[in-house]
């Protein structure tokens, strides 16, 4: 199993979800996150309060946002969570507005998630990758694309 692979828990891939705003892929992101075990619901709650703090830094690439927050006590295990939107939202970012993929990252620390996230930088800048995930329809079909 890939490390991209076994960083996604159970429940923590949401496929075709529909919000409104960046507020609400946020928390879809959090929920992922909560519901395999990784994070307190007050994480989600960090999250949010970073973009609201930052602004829309976690926007990387275009289409892509990678919703986190600090390390802390309310990270139970470093993981993951993936969201895709069926419709886009904007998060504020001229430059890589609007976003239909949320991953939401939970760490630990400062520096154990650096080969996950090389991991996940790799997945993200590969352009065939990047179509086939924003084409899948199940939980299943997107754990089969990382693996």
């Amino acid at each position: 199993m890939s490390i991209l692979r076994s960083a996604f828990g159970d429940r923590s891939i949401l496929v075709a979800q529909r919000t409104s705003d960046w507020r609400g892929a946020v928390w879809l992101a959090g929920e992922g996150l909560v519901a395999s075990g990784r994070t307190t619901p007050d994480y989600t709650s960090q999250m949010v309060s970073m973009v609201e703090e930052l602004g829309p830094y976690i926007v990387l690439a275009p289409g892509i946002a990678l919703a986190h927050a600090h390390p802390g006590p309310s990270v139970l295990n470093q993981g993951l969570s993936l969201v895709t939107l069926s419709t886009p939202v904007n998060f504020g970012n001229r430059k890589n507005d609007p976003v239909d993929v949320v991953i939401g990252l939970a760490a630990n620390d400062h520096e154990g998630h650096l080969d996950l996230m090389a991991a996940l930088a790799v997945f993200l800048t590969d352009d065939n990758m990047m179509t086939k995930l924003r084409k899948v329809t199940s939980r299943q079909e997107l754990l089969e694309l990382l693996d």
